[in-house]
């Protein structure tokens, strides 16, 4: 069943509460500050609303909204006022320190590992979902986990996380 032009409110509304967190974890994930976050999230919705699309099924519209961000979010990392601007001290507030601590540590991580970590457990995609979203093969988003995890656990050995 094709889940065509969802340009109703309701339908909207819909896709919004559904998939808002998931898009703002991903943009965060993408560009580690909550402004950037923030506008590319707008962004991503705002192309969602203004063209018709045709989704297969709710995992394709999750696909495309995960696709998007990503793009979007590197199309912002990619000029010049992004390169040659100093971010604001921004960070985010968790509950916990270890919260806190984890998600510096895994801003330290280079993007592509970062994605795949965030996309593998955060999301909950499985890896061959992944290797569609970002265009790499399998066996390559695998590569990149089993290094991302790597880094973390040379990173976080003997504080937290680790036994």
């Amino acid at each position: 069943m094709a889940i065509q032009s969802l340009r109703t409110s309701d339908c909207i509304d819909e896709v919004l509460s559904k998939y808002s967190d998931m898009v703002y974890r991903v943009a965060l994930a993408h560009v580690n500050t909550k402004h950037n976050a923030e506008d590319i999230f707008q962004e991503v919705f705002l192309a969602f609303i203004s063209k018709p699309r045709t989704f297969n099924d709710e995992e394709h519209l999750k696909a495309w909204l995960i696709r998007v961000t990503i793009n979007r979010s590197r199309s912002l990392m990619s000029t010049a006022w992004f390169r040659k601007t100093e971010p604001l001290d921004d960070r985010l507030i968790f509950e916990t320190v270890e919260e806190t601590d984890l998600f510096e540590y895994l801003s330290l991580l280079p993007l592509k590992y970062r994605s795949v970590i965030h996309l593998f457990y955060g999301e909950g995609l499985p890896v061959n979902q992944i290797s569609k979203i970002l265009n790499a093969r399998e066996s390559t988003v695998r590569s990149w986990l089993t290094r991302a995890r790597a880094i973390l656990r040379e990173k976080l050995k003997g504080g937290y996380f680790c036994e």
